[in-house]
């Protein structure tokens, strides 16, 4: 029998079986032996010991197509980053750590602002100013009037996908919405963590349909923009790309050199004030190799 890994805690693992329910399982001591940490978000093979009481071996864990180390999460399509837009005001320079980490890991990535419902007409345009350049698809919303809630579903039908952000921005309403179908599944995860064992949040994924899985990942909150060379950042700044090339020196930082194609489109309004400062301070820390 095949599943996902839903949420793992104290070597005990919850394998989420479409039409079947959730497994609890153990990993067997040839993953040990082996070195292979079964993760969130891992498709894996179960052996069933028990079916009423549904408990199980993970026998195999598949290949995964990416890996995570914060968080120690598998097998991610996409990542949800999701911001208020007021209450609290969007941090950009957190905003945009969000955003080159996911390039870094090469992890397409869907902006959703929530909290259009109390937020003014000036400060959605604002956020589309900073952001409509930077080419992500971008979804404002509402949890308290599910406004583009069934968009959101759609961009995440068929995939595996993340949601990351600060706290208090309406995440946690936002996946209750999503997967009100599943809460039966989800509470049988509950209900087995609840008795005893295990209480730590880790990060964990909910089935939204057969399959689509939206994972929450506190681990997301502690970022640090050091893991590569400072060189490397205006590749994680989309739209930096069409003006790559024609600066008069080859190799531009975009930082302190004459000529920078960059530079002058940050003053004609090509790119936004708030990026490129925001991308220059995480350039000098990279240069100083210190820690946000």
């Amino acid at each position: 029998m095949q599943g996902k890994i839903v949420k793992g805690i104290a070597g005990f693992y919850y394998i989420h079986v479409a039409e079947s329910g959730v497994y609890e399982c153990k990993a067997k001591g040839a993953f040990r032996r082996e070195k292979i940490r079964p993760l969130v978000g891992d498709n894996v093979e179960i052996e069933i010991l028990e079916e009423r009481e549904k408990t199980g071996n993970i026998i195999r864990v598949f290949t995964r197509s990416n890996e995570l180390i914060r968080p120690a999460v598998a097998n991610i399509d996409q990542v949800l980053l999701v911001f208020a837009v007021v209450k609290p005001n969007p941090h950009y320079n957190l905003l945009d750590r969000f955003l080159v980490m996911m390039e870094d890991k090469l992890l397409p990535v869907i902006l959703c602002f929530n909290k259009t419902d109390i937020a003014t007409d000036a400060q959605i345009e604002e956020i589309r100013a900073i952001y409509g350049p930077c080419g992500y698809p971008t979804v404002f919303t509402s949890v308290q009037e599910e406004e583009n809630i069934g968009r959101i579903r759609e961009m995440l039908k068929g995939k595996t996908t993340a949601i990351a952000g600060p706290s208090g921005v309406g995440k946690s309403s936002i996946i209750n919405l999503l997967q009100p179908e599943a809460q039966m599944e989800t509470g049988e995860i509950s209900h087995k963590i609840e008795r005893g064992r295990h209480t730590t949040r880790h990060s964990e994924l909910f089935p939204i349909d057969e399959d689509s899985y939206i994972m929450d990942t506190p681990g997301f909150s502690s970022l640090f923009v050091n893991d590569f060379e400072k060189e490397d950042l205006k590749h994680y700044f989309p739209e930096f790309i069409e003006f790559e090339g024609t600066c008069r020196f080859h190799g531009c930082d975009h930082i302190h050199e004459p000529g920078c194609s960059v530079k002058a489109a940050v003053d004609t309004g090509k790119i936004h004030p708030v990026r490129y400062r925001n991308y220059v301070e995480m350039y000098e820390e990279l240069k100083n190799k210190r820690r946000y």
